[in-house]
């Protein structure tokens, strides 16, 4: 099967070549699949994206005329295809729900911790030779109250990571995962979650329901010392909102991997580029916020798991058997984070 990998770097084409890539005839670019770059689909029966490319209705209009019929996902998260287009144009699609749940729920606890003994700014000061400790006071995280928002496989590793360090672990989700009791964790409405946390962790897929879950009215109810995680995805939190929370101590502090415009932004090199962008400007201009290009999922197990699974939905459809990661059986499968978030039933 002819297949072209859109939106690959040099890390993680050595695991799909390392997961039998070989097996198909394999096109690598770096460019990001977008209206202005279909056309190298030409001829393929298949492509591979990634979070970063553009799977919108437009597009997979062209791609089918172009004679694509499978669309192998390097992620979890499907927010980025529009799949009722695909399902009506017969482009099948499938996703990588399971790789390393580790590597997310680890690297939010490394935002957080990062952030909250200053670990960033020590290291400023150790440069220039200051080692006063004035500015660098931090937290215990025993004792205080983490607050998640979705408890599928990602959420939990978080919840028994908090667990570990004693803290006491408050939940959010409109279906509960059934480990959650033997792990401590006691579930709430997404409205006492926020006013008891002192430290919120978003785990939850990007939807509909889950589009700009956290605004203006979030934050004010939110302790002022807060500390407010996502690696899940930009859209989760209105960036605009988060700014003013940011500017008028309503919050703590905000730990991000993800950004609602990161597509275009993360994952290139930008260093001879002016960046246009002022809310991400702000953001960075914050003392009190950590960002992170999205790289919560880039550990070796999870590009082995990534790679294997991309390689496996590729061989089902070339035998011509249905993927097991096929995404048409249900569109609430959003990601293996959580079951689909439903506003209606969280913030009640």
């Amino acid at each position: 099967m002819k297949v072209i990998a859109y939106s690959t770097k040099g890390y993680d084409r050595s695991y799909l070549k390392k997961a039998g890539a070989e097996k198909h005839k394999f096109i690598f670019t770096e460019k990001r699949l977008t209206l202005e770059t279909v056309f190298l689909a030409n001829g393929c029966e298949a492509i591979a994206l990634f979070t970063s490319d553009d799977a919108s209705k437009e597009v997979l209009q062209k791609l089918s005329e172009n004679g694509v019929k499978y669309i192998a996902l390097r992620s979890a998260g499907h927010d980025h295809v529009d799949l009722k287009k695909a399902k009506e144009l017969n482009i099948s699609v499938a996703n990588v729900p399971e790789y390393s749940p580790y590597s997310i729920a680890e690297h939010a606890v490394t935002l957080l911790m990062a952030i909250n003994r200053k670990i960033i700014e020590s290291q400023i000061l150790m440069q220039l030779h200051d080692f006063r400790l004035d500015t660098l006071i931090g937290f215990d995280v025993h004792g205080k109250t983490v607050g998640i928002v979705g408890t599928g496989k990602i959420g939990m590793v978080f919840a028994k990571i908090m667990r570990g360090f004693g803290a006491i672990v408050l939940a959010t989700d409109p279906v509960q995962n059934p480990e959650a009791e033997a792990v401590g964790i006691q579930y709430v409405l997404l409205k006492e979650l926020v006013r008891k946390s002192d430290i919120i962790s978003i785990h939850c897929p990007l939807n509909e329901s889950s589009n700009n879950l956290f605004t203006r009215d979030q934050f004010a109810q939110m302790k002022k010392t807060c500390v407010l995680i996502n690696t899940s995805r930009g859209g989760i939190i209105n960036t605009e909102d988060l700014l003013e929370a940011l500017e008028k101590g309503i919050i703590g502090a905000a730990c991000l991997d993800v950004y609602d415009k990161e597509k275009g932004l993360f994952f290139e090199d930008h260093r001879n580029s002016i960046l246009i962008d002022p809310n991400f400007a702000r953001l960075r201009s914050f003392k009190n916020v950590i960002i992170t290009g999205h790289q919560a999922f880039l550990t070796h197990e999870a590009l082995t798991g990534i790679a294997q699974t991309t390689i496996h939905n590729l061989d089902c459809w070339e035998q011509g058997l249905d993927s097991p990661n096929g995404l048409y059986h249900t569109f609430k499968d959003e990601s293996n984070d959580s079951a689909e978030m439903h506003r209606t039933i969280i913030t009640i």
